[in-house]
């Protein structure tokens, strides 16, 4: 690996340091709740991450219009401007929360699910960043984290004790939850596998197409669960009674 290469990857080190520099700084001035912290921080990598995907996107878009913006050379071996530092931004950040979730037992299973998933984007990324290859591929699984904005605000709405289903905020944030789930995560997942599929035999006989492969179906058997929490989640608070029954155990 030559000298820029491991000065791009050094991007890794500085997601881990700066998202865990937000930590420190949450837990001195807001609270010591380590439930509340790793949430917060969550958030920023999600809005984050979501708004330097869809810069990138767009610039992308306007530079050189759609034309073989999606095609499997573009896809598979180019990089779009500002993707691999982004990417790394990413990988830095998932190692410090799965740190994070494990230093604070902030998961809950015999298999967490959201280990589960940091454990699969970890080891999909840095292989992906080492070699890379397929970049353009992982920036545009991360759309997803547009999504995931909603749902670590729902998660905080809760701590901060507004449960109220009837509420105007809360009906709009469910709406948002449920648009962004379905055109942010499940329909742009459900395309990039197809798009795999496809393109399979461009793939050659390296490691990239099994392992791309195989993070996808994680991601999307992870997403049905998640849908599935999600769904379970809207009927409770539509239901004043066992909404007032879960403020004692979520």
């Amino acid at each position: 690996m030559d000298r820029r290469a491991r000065r791009e990857l050094s991007w890794i080190v500085f997601g881990c340091l700066f998202y865990q520099s937000a930590n420190w700084v949450i837990r001195f001035f807001l609270t010591r709740d380590p439930l509340f912290v790793n949430t917060s921080v969550s958030l920023l990598h999600s809005t984050l991450t979501s708004a330097t995907v869809v810069s990138i996107l767009v610039n992308q878009w306007l530079k050189n219009g759609s034309y073989n913006m999606f095609d499997h050379s573009e896809l598979f071996g180019g990089t779009w401007e500002w993707a691999f530092s982004g990417l790394c931004l990413s990988c830095g950040y998932f190692a410090y929360d799965q740190w994070d979730m494990l230093q604070y037992r902030l998961y809950s299973g015999l298999i967490p699910s959201i280990l589960m998933h940091h454990l699969i984007l970890l080891i999909c990324f840095t292989l992906a960043l080492y070699r890379n290859v397929t970049i353009n591929y992982l920036i545009l699984t991360l759309i997803c984290e547009l999504h995931s904005v909603f749902l670590h605000v729902r998660k905080i709405r809760r701590m901060a004790g507004i449960r109220d289903a009837k509420s105007r905020i809360v009906k709009v944030e469910w709406v948002l939850n449920w648009v962004t789930f379905f055109t942010a995560r499940i329909i742009p997942h459900i395309l990039i596998t197809v798009k795999l599929i496809k393109d399979a035999p461009k793939f050659g006989k390296g490691m990239e197409l099994p392992l791309a492969l195989f993070g996808m179906a994680g991601m999307n058997m992870l997403n049905i669960g998640l849908g599935i929490d999600l769904l379970n989640a809207f009927k409770r608070e539509r239901n004043p009674r066992r909404s007032t029954d879960d403020a004692h155990t979520e």
